[in-house]
């Protein structure tokens, strides 16, 4: 199983200026100047040694999972947008491609990409998209009429096919066994844990668990109660990132979350990895990247502060994900 995450972005797209590029590109070339006659001579090494260059990127969230030919996009955000311009080169650019395309909840930001996905105008694609949300249809009704777009639903060249799914129930999709879970968002949010289980393959398929716009309000196994299971035997976890700790004090109700409280579950739950997403749009990459360092000082605690206390706990590996980046399981 590949996880790739096409947008890491949340609320709306937050593009680099023209100002913040240069001030970047003059600090790494002060730097390179400033190194050994041999390493000048290395560019590449260079840029392989600075942790975070080209920081997080700017697209709203999208994520592709897929395990060979099979493939699931998770949210409508702007990071689809390029996608889509990828699947053109395969079945989608002749109009013989399939998509599935589920949909945690209908915030703008998670839909903004959809009128620039090239494959949904293409005659012979069939687009399947599912939400556990009834209104699904409504949704894509609004999204493609005028004023806020000026293709209509009825205009679009490829088939659109509407897949309302059960709370809590398992549905197969590209041989990926996907349940849908409640997430704490304060219009209803989905998450979902799709299990690759390939009827081709010995092993027991790696799970990922999609846990993004969520304040996660719920943390205790009580309070989690039936949707505990998007927690549970998880090789990878996308976590909501949006907020530092004492921003989410500030922002209560807002639905995001903070990197400490994905840890928490994580440590308890015996998650593998943890990937944060859904970067503030007001929070520029050094702004980000405090708030990963705040995360380290956390999970470092949490360890020291349990190895104190005599007790083992799991080891959690964890980033903030940026746009582009891709994880095999």
């Amino acid at each position: 199983m590949k996880v790739k995450v096409w947008g890491a972005r949340g609320s709306i797209p937050a593009p680099i200026t023209p100002d913040h590029l240069r001030a970047q590109i003059r600090e790494v070339l002060i730097d390179f100047s400033r190194r050994p006659h041999a390493d000048g001579n290395d560019p590449e090494g260079f840029m392989a040694s600075q942790p975070g260059l080209g920081g997080f990127g700017g697209n709203t969230l999208c994520v592709e999972v897929s395990a060979g030919p099979r493939r699931i996009i998770i949210d409508g955000g702007s990071g689809l947008r390029l996608l889509g311009y990828e699947l053109m080169a395969g079945p989608c650019g002749k109009g013989q491609g399939e998509v599935h395309l589920l949909m945690t909840h209908f915030h703008w930001d998670h839909l903004i990409g959809l009128p620039f996905f090239i494959p949904i105008f293409v005659p012979g694609n069939v687009i399947h998209v599912y939400a556990v949300q009834p209104d699904l249809e409504n949704v894509f009704k609004t999204l493609f009429q005028k004023p806020f777009f000026p293709v209509p639903l009825e205009k679009l060249g490829a088939e659109i096919v509407y897949h309302t799914l059960e709370p809590r129930k398992a549905i197969e999709i590209q041989g990926f066994s996907v349940v849908p879970y409640q997430l704490d968002h304060p219009d209803p949010c989905w998450g979902y844990r799709i299990h690759d289980r390939n009827p081709d393959s010995k092993e027991p398929g790696k799970v990922y668990s999609h846990c993004v716009d969520t304040e996660c309000t719920r943390v205790s196994r009580t309070e989690l109660g039936e949707d505990l299971p998007l927690y549970q035997g998880v090789d990878l976890m996308l976590f909501d990132a949006q907020y530092t700790l004492t921003e989410t004090i500030e922002k209560v109700d807002w639905g995001h979350a903070a990197a400490s409280l994905g840890l928490d579950i994580a440590i308890r739950e015996g998650i593998k990895r943890v990937w944060f997403v859904h970067h503030d749009p007001a929070s520029n990459d050094q702004k980000i990247f405090s708030a990963e360092s705040q995360a380290r000082r956390y999970y470092d605690s949490q360890v020291k502060s349990a190895r104190r206390s005599g007790i083992t706990i799991p080891t959690v590996e964890w980033s903030f994900a940026c746009e582009g980046e891709t994880l095999e399981l």
